[in-house]
């Protein structure tokens, strides 16, 4: 496990991606000021004005932060009724979102998954990012857990960070939704810069939110699509609910079509955890571009944990040093696909498998030797979720998730279960309480 000393020490180059990703988040005319190097530590750019939203300051205002209860922490929070929606930033200019920040506490899974973030570009209507807040954050499965990256954190597990910059040409407004039933807690920081001199011709990031309970033998899951360009595939963080236990889940390979491409794809991995650049099976880790922050396995009936059919599994690729670029149209998948093997003695079980499960790839291979009586690739349906970040030069609306596809079948499960301390009503009742108090 990589630490954070560790993690930063190793991180020299991510900063360089990072540089380029900015550079190339905009695309300014010839003739306007080169975009500044904001990671350069040195730079002084006076036509940056560095701005902040959050509870204690929710229009970015010069001046205008801390000034509930004589600035002595007034307002740090917000406790959200069931069904409230909130506009966390709502900014008119051309600027950039560099920082956000999020923590909500710990909530059951279909909780967390039930809180909705949307952003919506230059006065559209309809949302350009629209996914459950932990999957914008690369947690799927409505749980967090701690790890860090080039582009996004989770602070030890509970602190939730993004760095990925989110240009504007004319405004911004980011809304938060409780769809839950019940209250939840929200602290947030949105830092950014109004830059209306420096980025006259932004592109703008496009987050969307997808799933598939279950997926279709022998039909992709699909990652990302539907985007018009030119634009640039930034990365991915998908989720995995194994249902095909007791074999590897992860031989199915990522396509990124582009530009044109039918049936083949540009670019073809050669299997899942070759995609987050491990081998040999995914467990829990995490790196600058790649990781698996997810890994809960399966228990067998011996003890012995499972990691090969997990219960949830997830992980994440950044493509910054490696850039995705397409001009007109971009389509990203990911197949099903599992590994089977059957040891010398089980013939039979091999047989019995074989008429029930269709083969991929080249098929069944049999007499294999070193004490193997069958193998082979086999076509599998499992659940998969997906949050595809992509930059376009114009902003598009993107089609918004359904909050009951997002919540089902992610509930604790036994292993994860811990003694509760207070009941539900209690904690609302405490919850009701003091946005009572702290809203007077």
């Amino acid at each position: 496990m990589i630490k954070r000393r560790e993690f930063l020490r190793n991180s020299a180059g991510a900063a360089a991606a990072l540089g380029a990703l900015g550079a190339q988040a905009s695309s300014p005319r010839r003739t306007a000021p080169p975009r500044p190097d904001v990671l350069d530590p040195s730079l002084i750019d006076d036509r940056l004005d560095c701005r902040s939203v959050s509870f204690e300051n929710p229009t970015g205002a010069r001046g205008g932060g801390g000034k509930t209860s004589r600035g002595r922490k007034g307002r740090p929070f917000h406790i959200f009724e069931p069904g409230e929606k909130v506009v966390l930033a709502d900014i008119v200019g051309a600027g950039t979102v560099r920082h956000t920040w999020m923590t909500l506490g710990s909530w059951p899974p279909e909780v967390m998954r039930a809180l909705r973030l949307e952003v919506f570009y230059d006065g559209l209507s309809e949302p350009s990012i629209s996914v459950p807040i932990l999957d914008f954050f690369g947690l799927p499965h409505g749980r967090a857990a701690e790890y860090y990256s080039a582009l996004i954190s989770a602070n030890e597990g509970r602190g939730l960070n993004s760095h990925i910059p989110m240009p504007f040409g004319h405004s911004i407004r980011v809304e938060f939704t409780n769809e839950s039933a019940r209250h939840v807690t929200l602290y947030y920081q949105i830092d950014y810069t109004l830059e209306p001199l420096i980025s006259p011709s932004p592109s703008y990031l496009h987050t969307t939110f997808r799933r598939e309970n279950p997926t279709t033998v022998g039909r992709d899951f699909v990652i990302a699509e539907g985007l018009k360009g030119p634009g640039r595939f930034l990365g991915c963080a998908v989720g995995i609910r194994v249902l095909n236990k007791g074999h590897w889940y992860g031989e199915g390979e990522v396509k990124i079509f582009r530009d044109g491409d039918s049936e083949f794809p540009t670019y073809c991995g050669t299997g899942l955890e070759d995609y987050v650049g491990s081998a040999y099976g995914l467990g829990r880790h995490y790196g600058i571009y790649s990781g698996s922050p997810i890994c809960i396995p399966a228990p067998q009936p011996n003890g012995v944990a499972d990691s090969a059919g997990p219960d949830f599994a997830s992980f994440y690729r950044w493509h910054l040093p490696d850039p995705i670029m397409f001009t007109d149209d971009l389509r990203v998948t990911i197949q099903q696909i599992g590994s089977v093997f059957f040891p010398s003695g089980q013939e039979a079980a091999f047989e019995a498998f074989k008429k029930d499960h269709p083969a991929a790839g080249r098929g069944w291979v049999t007499d294999l030797g070193f004490g193997i009586a069958g193998f082979g690739l086999v076509e599998q349906s499992d659940d998969y979720c997906a949050t595809a970040f992509v930059y376009c030069r114009q902003p598009q609306p993107v089609v918004r998730f359904k909050t009951d596809l997002a919540v089902r079948d992610i509930g604790v499960l036994p292993i994860e279960a811990k003694p509760k301390l207070f009941s539900d009503d209690m904690l609302d009742q405490g919850a009701i309480k003091l946005k009572s108090h702290w809203d007077q």
